[in-house]
C-alpha cells in the first residue's frame, strides 16, 4: 500500500517535470517531444520497477529477519516459562504434601485430645465419688513409696497398717529415732475446692465457701491428730498427703492459717512432690544410720582382727627363733660333714693323718 502512494507520487513529480521542460523548449518540435517523453516514461517506469523490487527485497529481508527473532524470543519465552511452571508446580507440589503431612498430624493430635478428653471425662466421674478419691489418693500414695524406698520394702514402710488403737493408716514409715515411726493419711477435699472456686458468686458467698473448706481440711487435721499419733508407738507428728498439688498450693497462698493450724496439731500437709522430698531425705538419714552400723560392726571385726594378728606375731617370733636354732645346728653338721668328707678323702689316698683330736672338733 505504501509503494503504491510512493509510484503515484513519484509519476507526478515527472510529469510536473515534463511540462515544465514542455514549456521551456518551444523550438522542438511535436515529434521528438513525444519521442523524448516516451523515452523519460519508459526509463521512470523502468527505475519505478527496480525502485519497487529492490525495496520489495528489503522489505521482506527484513521482515523475514524480524519473523525469526520473533520466534527465537518466543521459543525462548515458552521455555522460560515452562521452566518456571516446572518449578513452581514441584514447589506446590512439596508444599501440598506438607500440608497433607500437618494435616494428618493434626488429625492424629485431634484423636488424642478426643482420648485425652475421654480420661479427663472418666477421671472427673471418679473423683466425684468421695470412696474414688480415696483409693486414687492411696494409689498415689503407693506409688510414691515404691518410687522412693522399692516395691514391697516391709522393713521401711508398709501400706493400710493398723494401728494398736485399731485405726488403719494409709501408710507408716519406719523412721530413725528420735523422728519415729510416722503415719500418712490420704486425704482429698475436693468437694469443697471445687466449690469455692465456683464463677459468678457474690463476695459473701465466696467468703462463706472458703470458710466451709477450711472447716473441711480442718476436720481431717483434727482426725489425723487424733487417730495416727500415739505416744511410745508412733512419732509425735504425722503427715496429711494431699494428692492434688492444686489444693496444697491453694492452702499455702491463701490459706495460712490452715498450716499454722496443722503445725499446731503436729500434723504436716504435704502435696505428691513436697512428700516425695521429706521421704528421700528420711531414705538418706536411714541409709546413713545403716552404714554408721556397719561401720561399728567392721570396726570391731578389725580389732578382734588385730588381736589375732598379735598373737600371729608372738608365734612367728618363736617359729623364727626355732628356725634360727635348727639353722645353727644344720650348719654345724654340715661343717662336721664336710670334716669326715675330707677324712674320708684322705683314706681313700692312703693319707692318714693320726690326729683325733682334730676329727672330734
Amino acid at each position: 500500500m505504501i509503494i503504491n502512494y510512493i509510484v503515484i507520487g513519484l509519476l507526478v513529480v515527472l510529469i510536473f517535470i515534463a511540462i515544465f521542460i514542455f514549456f521551456k523548449i518551444k523550438k522542438v518540435n511535436e515529434s521528438e517531444i513525444v519521442e523524448k517523453l516516451l523515452k523519460i516514461e519508459n526509463e521512470v517506469t523502468k527505475e519505478i520497477g527496480d525502485f519497487k523490487y529492490d525495496f520489495s527485497k528489503i522489505v521482506n529481508g527484513d521482515f523475514e529477519k524480524l519473523r525469526s527473532e520473533i520466534e527465537n524470543k518466543l521459543v525462548q519465552i515458552n521455555d522460560k516459562v515452562n521452566e518456571r511452571i516446572d518449578v513452581n508446580f514441584e514447589k506446590t507440589n512439596k508444599t501440598f504434601n506438607s500440608v497433607l503431612e500437618r494435616l494428618a498430624k493434626i488429625d492424629e493430635a485431634q484423636k488424642k485430645i478426643d482420648n485425652l478428653s475421654n480420661d479427663i471425662v472418666s477421671l472427673q466421674s471418679i473423683l466425684t465419688d468421695k470412696k474414688s478419691r480415696g483409693i486414687f489418693g492411696e494409689v498415689n500414695l503407693k506409688h510414691i513409696l515404691s518410687s522412693v524406698f522399692g516395691e514391697k520394702n516391709d522393713k521401711i514402710y508398709k501400706i493400710q497398717y493398723t494401728l494398736s488403737n485399731k485405726y488403719i493408716a494409709d501408710a507408716i514409715v519406719f523412721g530413725p529415732e528420735p523422728l519415729g515411726n510416722i503415719c500418712i493419711d490420704s486425704k482429698f477435699p475436693l468437694e469443697n475446692y471445687r466449690y469455692m472456686l465456683e464463677k459468678g458468686i457474690t463476695e459473701e458467698e465466696k467468703l462463706r465457701r472458703e470458710k466451709m473448706f477450711r472447716d473441711d481440711v480442718k476436720k481431717h487435721i483434727d482426725a489425723i491428730s487424733s487417730k495416727y499419733i500415739i505416744s511410745g508407738e508412733t512419732s509425735n507428728q504425722a503427715i496429711m498427703f494431699l494428692p492434688a498439688e492444686a489444693i496444697f498450693a491453694e492452702i499455702n497462698a491463701y490459706h495460712t492459717n490452715l498450716i499454722s493450724y496443722a503445725q499446731s496439731k503436729n500434723v504436716w500437709i504435704s502435696s505428691p512432690t513436697t512428700l516425695m522430698s521429706l521421704l528421700t531425705i528420711i531414705q538418706a538419714v536411714l541409709m546413713g544410720m545403716e552404714r554408721d552400723k556397719y561401720t561399728s560392726v567392721i570396726h570391731e571385726e578389725l580389732n578382734k582382727l588385730g588381736e589375732e594378728f598379735s598373737k600371729y606375731r608372738l608365734r612367728w617370733d618363736k617359729l623364727s627363733r626355732s628356725i634360727d636354732t635348727v639353722s645353727k645346728d644344720v650348719k654345724d653338721i654340715h661343717v662336721t660333714t664336710e670334716k669326715i668328707t675330707k677324712r674320708f678323702d684322705s683314706i681313700s689316698h692312703v693319707e692318714i693323718v693320726h690326729n683325733d683330736d682334730e676329727l672330734l672338733n
